[in-house]
């Protein structure tokens, strides 16, 4: 298999971070194996800038208390994920001079990245690299329900050939309003889409409307209750915080019509899953498409498995082959920004 190139030894950087000594950039040994020599030669075109120091392959060994004391900067890498994850973060705690974390991923509700940002250490994040898998994953998850595939394929499990008719027929999707919950680069690209489809746009935000939001309205996180009744489909895509945590509850959900679908390619503590399978199990809703929950892996035991209204994916929407290089693009980027002083791309803030 070719393997994508990750440095490309091209201009020189200068000038080069601050300090005068070679940056410790701690990666995985997965990475090193497929693009240490690259990194190697990049190192080498900018003045030695780098010196990897890399994570043991066995998940049971640790970096020594000297290595993780010369680490200034760190590579949460996708492979790492989980099973290396425990390993990775306890040379980062033990990283007193870590400087600087980059995250595969684009959500920063674990714990440990609070714990970084505390300790000074910035802390910046792939935001983007996924969002079009996941847009993409939440439109044919509305497109399913829109044209009643479930029917068809419960008709095809049962060998019966069964055309829809009268009122099983599907609404034209055209002129229906989905409701946008977050507007970051999955939103975005999820409203883009969802334009194209003629379906009309409202997205929910905290921030003021910008020239090219891709939305027929806009509106504050406030004003939510007031607009979930003109939804028939509600998409979640915002980050969880302590203002969105629990924000889908019994209430928001019955201030949806009846008939509206519900798609959460967010975080499942967004939503209050008890009610959410309370408002399923009573056809207040149609269906639902959730690739995230409340407690994951989802418990076998969780009626979610079996409703025939629900569509269930293991956390997996943004499965897709293109996603390591465009983290490594990122990371890249932010990476020569870092050495050489300047502004960060995705970079997280403390709120508290």
């Amino acid at each position: 298999m070719r393997v994508r190139r990750l440095f490309v030894p091209t201009r020189s950087l200068a000038p080069i971070h601050a300090e005068s000594r070679m940056v410790a950039l701690l990666v995985s040994h997965r990475l090193y194996v497929e693009h240490g020599s690259e990194l190697a030669a990049w190192s080498a075109a900018n003045g030695g800038a780098l010196e990897l120091l890399v994570l043991p392959a066995d998940r049971d060994a640790r970096l020594s208390e000297a290595d993780c004391a010369r680490i200034d900067a760190a590579f949460f890498s996708g492979d790492v994920y989980p099973d290396f994850s425990r390993q990775f973060f306890s040379a980062a705690r033990k990283a007193s001079h870590l400087k600087w974390l980059h995250v595969f991923n684009a959500g920063v509700d674990h714990p440990i990245y609070g714990e970084m940002l505390a300790r000074g250490v910035r802390v910046t994040t792939s935001a983007g690299a996924t969002a079009g898998p996941i847009a993409q994953t939440a439109i044919a998850a509305l497109l399913m329900f829109a044209r009643r595939f479930p029917h068809w394929m419960a008709a095809q499990r049962r060998h019966a050939w069964a055309p829809m008719q009268g009122d099983e027929v599907p609404l034209d999707l055209a002129g229906q309003t989905v409701l946008v919950l977050g507007l970051g680069h999955i939103g975005r690209e999820f409203a883009r889409i969802a334009r194209t489809l003629k379906l009309t746009v409202i997205g929910v935000r905290r921030s003021l409307r910008q020239p090219d939001d891709p939305v027929d309205e806009l509106h504050a996180p406030s004003s939510l209750m007031q607009i979930l009744p003109r939804a028939q489909w509600l998409v979640i895509a915002c980050p969880l915080t302590s203002e969105t945590r629990g924000m889908i509850d019994e209430r928001a959900l019955a201030a949806l019509p009846r008939g509206a679908h519900v798609i959460n390619v967010a975080r499942g503590e967004i939503v209050d899953e008890a009610a959410l399978v309370s408002a399923l199990r009573s056809s207040h809703l149609a269906g639902a498409y959730l690739d995230v929950f409340e407690k994951e892996p989802l418990p076998m035991e969780s009626p979610l498995w079996d409703m025939p209204n629900v569509l269930v994916s293991p956390h997996n929407a943004a499965a897709a082959s293109g996603n390591d290089a465009r983290v490594h693009a990122i990371f890249r980027d932010n990476l020569e920004r870092w050495l050489r002083g300047a502004p960060l791309v995705n970079e997280v803030h403390r709120t508290s």
